[in-house]
């Protein structure tokens, strides 16, 4: 199956949800009132959905494995904002674990796809 559009990639999607949630943590109480961090938190998550789309309208592996990297890379920004949020008491331990979580499979999926392309590129 060839994939025609970025909505289609597995990792694009979980970064979308990843950006939802990352919203919703952001929305509310001392949160809300930390422009720097939770600014920081959502220019990360975003960074992740962005990258994965612009990597793959690139049209060559090469530039698509990089901006997966940059994704990674973004995914790995928020889970550290995220030790920031939860030491501030921003977050439960109980969001923590859950956007942690999404941000993790977001970048393992991503380093999936690289290594398929990688692969790919060495046949």
């Amino acid at each position: 199956m060839k994939l025609t559009r970025f909505e289609d990639l597995e990792c694009w999607q979980e970064a979308r949800s990843l950006v939802r949630t990352v919203y919703t943590a952001t929305r509310d109480g001392a949160f809300k009132k930390d422009l720097r961090l939770s600014g920081q938190i959502q220019a990360a998550a975003a960074s992740v959905m962005a990258n994965i789309a612009e990597g793959f309208i690139r049209r060559s592996d090469k530039e698509f494995i990089l901006f997966l990297f940059i994704a990674m890379s973004s995914a790995a920004e928020v889970q550290s904002h995220l030790y920031i949020a939860l030491d501030q008491g921003y977050i439960t331990t109980d969001a923590f674990e859950s956007l942690y979580q999404q941000a993790d499979k977001t970048g393992r999926i991503t380093s999936g796809l690289i290594k398929y392309l990688r692969t790919k590129q060495t046949k």
